[in-house]
């Protein structure tokens, strides 16, 4: 099956069993929006509850707000998004349809990236046993030469892109020979530049008052109350104020299902440090969020750091985390140090103080910022990908399973009475009963127990609870494990620590906060 029907698979089993849905189908849909169905906004309650948790719950020294989405319009004239928040745009004259330049550049990059990989394989399969990647990554001449064709392409993209220089920018398209995925003709536009934030008027009457903005990011929220938090809550450098919450973006191109949207959610953290510390804590930070990354449990491998070619106005240093996606390796989380920019245009366009009186030091200053920021949707859209399977069982049948890391799934125990007679029904009601003040129960008693299973492992749900004849005489029920279909036989008693260890949240977290002092600044 190719990545592409993969993919396609996965958009169509999120919207068949409620995760994701078009947002007005009814009304022929609308472009690059969708709705969480009802196992979708539970997967993704879990994971903005996990993120929290682990970042507000179990740090002293951070701290969660609610900031509102309107905000005063000069704050978005501070953070340079009135003038600088912009994509470059380029359109196909034969398609009419529109490209982001930099990343028309990056898909040339991508396929070169491709044949090295390639040519990496083919010295695998010669060499076998004996095969040294790194030896042959240094020294094999058709991988030298399309590494030395990627380096030559960074560095005229980061050049025009940092000059703002578009004309070199499409000069390099031109030199690349980049056709339009749609018309096959290389017959562009010139490239130009085009904000991303939506505007809209507030007042009872149009015009009654200046535009205001759809916050892009939820950053600045937090910056304009750092004052608010520092004092409120007498904390001390260096710490930190976390925020989830929608954002909005008028995408150039928005597509790969909910990859990239005009709509997000996303949750972020800002950590204020002394400034001369902040290289250390980007470092710690860099760490501490890959960690979070594999308590999920689903294989470094998908996981790799890139470092930003053009750092935005406001950073010193900048990297993503990114993710094996089905259509490739993408942005999944940024880690970005702010350095002081964002407090002290603050301070210059609302003529307020924004500083922190450090009494280890004895001086005043502009907290330095070092920020964590990971889109809800995307890392929705990660574990989802990740988890969707089709296997073929020892007995020749197949089935399609979501193996969704266990904490995490929508439903976490599902309640089976084998049949709907016989006072079983009743027994099992009342262990859901007995479940659902911990997890995420759902009680089903249509079709076989076979179609059941199924069901279940489609929904992602770790663990089915079937209650049999036998249950009534001993009040042992059986345990069937998601991802390796083996049952147990368990007492009530049992049942309740076995979900604990395998489902709960608690132990995950635990494990997170042993490793939460590893490397960090002393």
């Amino acid at each position: 099956m190719s990545v592409e029907d993969s993919f396609k698979n996965v958009i169509a089993h999120a919207k068949e069993y409620g995760f994701v849905f078009p947002s007005s189908e009814l009304y022929d849909g609308l472009s690059a929006v969708y709705d969480y169905g009802q196992a979708g906004a539970a997967l993704k309650n879990n994971i903005r509850n996990y993120w929290w948790k682990s970042m507000v719950q179990l740090h002293e020294n951070i701290v969660g707000i609610d900031a509102a989405i309107f905000m005063h319009p000069t704050i978005w004239k501070a953070s340079g998004h009135v003038d600088a928040f912009n994509d470059p745009l380029i359109d196909n004259k034969d398609s009419r349809k529109r490209y982001r330049a930099d990343v028309l550049i990056e898909e040339q990059i991508a396929k070169i990236s491709a044949k090295i990989d390639k040519e990496v394989e083919k010295g695998r399969a010669r060499f076998g046993d004996a095969f040294d990647e790194v030896q042959f990554r240094a020294t094999n001449p058709n991988v030298l030469r399309n590494r030395e064709k990627i380096e030559e392409i960074e560095r005229r993209m980061k050049g025009a892109l940092d000059a703002d220089d578009l004309q070199s920018l499409k000069q390099l398209i031109e030199d690349l020979e980049v056709a339009c995925p749609i018309s096959g003709t290389r017959n562009w536009t010139d490239v130009r530049q085009f904000n991303l934030m939506f505007s809209t008027e507030m007042g009872a009457v149009s015009g009654e008052s200046g535009t205001i903005y759809l916050r892009p990011e939820t950053a600045q929220g937090i910056f304009v109350n750092f004052s608010n938090v520092q004092k409120s809550g007498r904390m001390k450098v260096p710490f930190g104020i976390a925020q989830t919450g929608k954002a909005f973006r008028n995408e150039i191109v928005a597509r790969q299902f909910i990859f990239r949207m005009r709509e997000f959610e996303q949750m972020e953290m800002q950590f204020f440090v002394r400034p001369g510390t902040e290289m250390q804590w980007y470092s710690y930070w860099k760490q501490a969020r890959m960690r979070w990354h594999e308590q999920l449990g689903m294989g470094m491998d998908a996981y790799r750091y890139h470092d930003h070619l053009k750092l935005a106005h406001y950073a010193n240093a900048a990297c993503d985390i990114e993710f094996a996606f089905p259509f490739g390796f993408k942005e999944l989380e940024g880690i970005h140090s702010r350095t002081d920019f964002d407090l002290s245009s603050h301070e210059r366009h609302s003529g307020k103080k924004l500083r922190y009186f450090d009494p280890e030091t004895n001086e005043s200053y502009v907290p330095y910022v070092v920020e964590t920021s990971i889109g809800l949707d995307r890392i929705f859209l990660a574990v989802l990908s990740r988890a969707y399977t089709e296997e073929r069982l020892p007995d020749g049948s197949e089935r399609t399973v979501l193996r969704i890391p266990p904490f995490l799934a929508p439903i976490q125990v599902a309640v089976l009475p084998l049949v709907k007679k016989d006072g079983l029904p009743e027994f099992a009601l009342t262990v859901l009963d007995a479940l659902r003040y911990r997890y995420q129960v759902q009680y089903d008693d249509k079709d076989s127990i076979g179609k059941r299973y199924r069901r279940q492992d489609a929904l992602g749900t770790p663990m089915c609870v079937t209650i049999d004849h036998q249950s009534l005489e001993d009040g042992q029920v059986t345990v069937r494990v998601r991802d390796t279909m083996q049952q147990e036989r368990l007492t009530l008693e049992g049942l309740f620590s076995f979900l604990e260890r395998e489902v709960g949240l608690e132990p995950v977290l635990r494990a997170l906060h042993e490793r939460q002092s590893e490397g960090l600044p002393a």
